[in-house]
């Protein structure tokens, strides 16, 4: 807790001043160009990757960044999900996958889940990205193709959402998959199957 506490303090005392007119206008404004959807890896920050300023990123974070298909019902993903793109007007909505990532790697290597259930049902919203790899010749046990395929079974189940199915028909949307490499530094944009272009050297 100290950290944080520290943190704080340095916040306040280093950064806040400088972006103080910034912060001002964000009290009243709230227009995030990108609805960013990142796994909750404490590695994977958003913000750091893109070097966004606040205010320009909407965030979600899920273990595995994982994004169940649209079904009615209270859903906390599903409503930010709504909220960014219908309220908001989001105009880019990003998948983010990462290397070694923990829940795909779990579902690559079959880790026991039976201890912990709640995981093991949340990992059941990847289903469909170990049919996908298992199509595309990969198989299940290549953590790094997981993680591809994973991102388009994401980007699948985003449209099956009422509001970026609107958006999507309107053409007021745009929806990119992307690839961080941890150790690497760097992000792919996954285009074409088997086709990563990379964003930046």
């Amino acid at each position: 807790m100290q950290d944080l506490t520290e943190g704080v303090a340095r916040f306040r005392r280093d950064v806040y001043p400088a972006k103080a007119e910034l912060f001002a206008h964000l009290a009243a404004t709230h227009r995030p160009t990108t609805l960013f959807i990142s796994c909750s890896d404490a590695r994977v920050v958003p913000e750091l990757i893109t070097q966004s300023e606040p205010g320009e990123l909407f965030v979600i974070r899920t273990a595995g960044n994982l994004v169940p298909a649209y079904t009615p019902g209270p859903d906390g993903v599903a409503a930010s999900i709504e909220y960014a793109v219908a309220v908001l007007g989001v105009r880019e909505i990003v998948v983010c996958g990462h290397s070694a990532c923990g829940a795909m790697t779990a579902l690559a290597e079959d880790h026991d889940l039976s201890g912990a259930p709640a995981i093991a049902d949340w990992l059941r919203h990847a289903d469909a990205s170990r049919a996908r790899a298992v199509a595309a010749g990969a198989g299940t046990r290549t953590v790094d193709a997981l993680v591809r395929e994973n991102v388009a079974a994401q980007l699948a189940n985003l449209a099956t959402h009422p509001s970026v199915a609107s958006a999507l028909a309107a053409g007021t949307v745009t929806l990119r998959g992307w690839v961080y490499d941890i150790p690497a530094g760097t992000v792919e944009e996954l285009g074409a199957p088997g086709r990563p272009a990379a964003l930046a050297a």
